[in-house]
């Protein structure tokens, strides 16, 4: 269903992805926003089920800055060295990634942004420095921390109410800074990578869920 694509950034800077496209017309176009783990198999496949529900969806390889088409396990070393490497590449140069990602979609209709781990950072980041259509957020670690941003389109976020390294209070901070905000926020019993099934925390039911929502929050943005 994708293809391999080169993106070029404002920066100058060229980075690698993946897109997919629908088999009929467009509704949008959606930025798939990569875990700590690369564009690996599932952000394929993550890209693959937006094409399938009507969305262009192109993910790119954030992780090029530092080395060019990583892709890691869900294993020990795995998380480790994602980890080391999110630390490496700084917020606006990410930013800088998504913004080229979203340019590649413009023919395309309103472009959205969906990240998650890692990416539900960036894509809490690209909602209050860019300007997406619309932004959902899954539980990004680093949202605390920029909790203050204002943003620029309407915003959902998922959470898994037993992750350990996103803790309640941190959701309802979150949620406080942005109470005046459209910024819809729901909790999920679960822990956090809760819609990945290729790690231990995969649950299921609130990955279909969060599925539904999000995608009916596109569609009430985007279409």
């Amino acid at each position: 269903m994708g293809e391999t694509i080169e993106l070029t950034a404002s920066d100058g800077h060229k980075l690698g992805g993946y897109r997919a496209e629908p088999v009929s017309e467009a509704k949008g176009g959606v930025v798939i926003v990569q875990e700590i783990f690369g564009v690996n198999g599932h952000i394929r496949h993550v890209c693959n089920s937006y094409a399938e529900a009507g969305y262009v969806a192109v993910a790119p390889a954030l992780f090029d800055r530092v080395e060019p088409g990583l892709e890691l396990e869900y294993d020990e070393a795995g998380t480790a060295r994602g980890r080391q490497l999110r630390l490496e590449i700084a917020w606006d140069d990410a930013v800088k990634d998504i913004e080229a990602a979203m340019a590649s979609l413009s023919g395309h209709g309103k472009v959205g942004v969906v990240g998650y781990c890692y990416g539900g950072s960036v894509a809490w980041l690209s909602a209050t420095r860019l300007r997406p259509a619309a932004s959902v957020c899954y539980y990004g670690g680093q949202i605390l921390e920029f909790k203050d941003e204002p943003p620029n389109c309407p915003v959902q976020m998922h959470f898994g109410s037993t992750d350990p390294m996103i803790l309640p209070e941190h959701v309802e901070a979150i949620k406080e800074a942005q109470a005046d905000a459209q910024v819809e926020v729901f909790l999920y019993d679960a822990g956090h990578g809760f819609t990945c099934d290729e790690r231990s925390g995969f649950h299921a039911e609130s990955t279909a869920l969060a599925r539904s929502r999000t995608l009916a929050f596109l569609d009430r943005f985007m279409t």
